[in-house]
């Protein structure tokens, strides 16, 4: 059977991380979206998204299909009864479809006319920004359950300091001397290649991925994601970094959401918590202003390529779009555009050819290259978020 993951409704709900990547792409617990579900169905997925994403992420489409709504994170009651999904039948939660058999070339979906299978197990759906860090501590279990079956860790070092053992799992090639690892609140995970420095005191759930790195005397509270080849200093709390960004100095990031190849300038603060104990309120890209979220605690979300410089503050509720530098004294506005260059003074636009400029030597100290793809992908926001940004 043939897999496709779509964006759903959610997509607009979930920039700016949507903005350079489909929605199965996501990093929550361990693994992206769609890693979860490659695991789960033991086959490969391709993906429905955004037209401009198309290149980087096609489809594949075969004679029969079955779509999944990427939102939702896989467990294997869901995957088997997604992989026994036959022609006409439509799983569904509540009023949300979850998955349907389609046929190739079968372009108008109308659900009136299938079979509706209600889904009525638990399940974890990732809608908004926020659902990335307040459901991670479940993500990080469901996923350690996942990777680690029927495995045996690695041993852990003597000079490590733990706290159920049990609950700890080390991948070949890890490196970690003299640290402490608490996972009596959750499971923690070391992969492969990665190192956590001398001092460093974690607390579960927590996963490092591959290649990723925990600077010397780290604190960190669960649960928190350091995607692959991330690098993490001074202290977290309750954060994910998707993957190729760096928070790699002492200051404080709390509640929040970091894309790929963001980096955070030394002694950078995140407020997460409001002066006045008040909900925050965080930009809504789909109605273009702020919004309700129902917590009490959150910090940051940072698109994909953003910057900001030494000792850079943060109020509670902030959204940085994509490819924005940030620099200076005092707190910036709470949203701060895609491609804005300035700080709590003002901003002005950060043009794509300096942009493009950045982000190519950037990934080539992680010897990955900077596509055409990538530039056209970044264009497109560009201009999409040209609406948002004053000069």
């Amino acid at each position: 059977m043939n897999y496709i993951l779509f964006d759903g409704p959610s997509r607009n709900a979930l920039l700016p991380f949507t903005y350079t990547r489909p929605v199965a792409d996501i990093r929550v617990g361990i693994l992206t979206i769609r890693e979860k579900w490659e695991s789960y169905l033991g086959y490969i997925t391709t993906t429905v998204t955004e037209d401009y994403l198309a290149d980087k992420f096609p489809m594949v489409e075969m004679e029969e299909n079955i779509m999944i709504n990427a939102s939702y994170l896989p467990n294997s009651e869901l995957a088997e009864h997604i992989k026994h999904l036959e022609e006409n039948q439509a799983i569904f939660d509540g009023d949300n479809v979850i998955a349907f058999f389609a046929k190739e070339g079968q372009d108008d979906i109308d659900f009136n006319a299938f079979e509706r299978i209600e889904y009525e197990g638990e399940i974890l759906k990732i809608e908004h920004t926020w659902d990335i860090f307040s459901k991670n501590g479940d993500a990080i279990k469901n996923d350690f359950e996942l990777i680690t079956k029927g495995r045996q860790s690695a041993p852990i070092p003597s000079s490590v300091n733990t706290i159920k053992p049990e609950n700890i799992f080390i991948e070949k090639g890890a490196k970690l001397e003299f640290v402490t690892l608490n996972a009596s609140s959750g499971p923690i995970y070391i992969g492969k290649d990665s190192e956590v420095m001398e001092q460093s005191v974690i607390r579960g759930p927590f996963a490092l991925c591959k290649g990723a790195t925990v600077k010397m005397a780290a604190k960190i509270y669960g649960p928190t994601t350091i995607g692959p080849y991330s690098k993490v200093g001074g202290e977290v709390t309750n954060s994910i970094l998707f993957g190729y960004s760096n928070k790699g100095h002492d200051g404080y990031l709390g509640n929040s959401v970091l894309g790929e190849w963001c980096n955070l300038g030394a002694d950078t603060n995140n407020s997460n918590l409001k002066n006045n104990y008040a909900e925050v309120r965080l930009w809504d890209y789909e109605s273009g202003r702020f919004a309700k979220t129902g917590l009490q605690f959150c910090g940051l979300m940072m698109g994909d390529h953003s910057k900001c410089g030494i000792n850079t503050m943060f109020n509670t509720g902030t959204v940085v779009g994509v490819s924005a530098n940030i620099f200076g004294s005092g707190f910036p506005r709470n949203f701060v555009p895609s491609f804005s260059w300035g700080g709590s003074s003002g901003f002005t636009t950060y043009l794509t050819k300096k942009a493009f400029e950045v982000a190519k030597v950037v990934m080539a100290r992680r010897n990955i290259e900077f596509t055409e793809q990538d530039a056209a992908i970044l264009e497109h926001v560009f201009e999409e978020s040209k609406q948002y940004r004053r000069d």
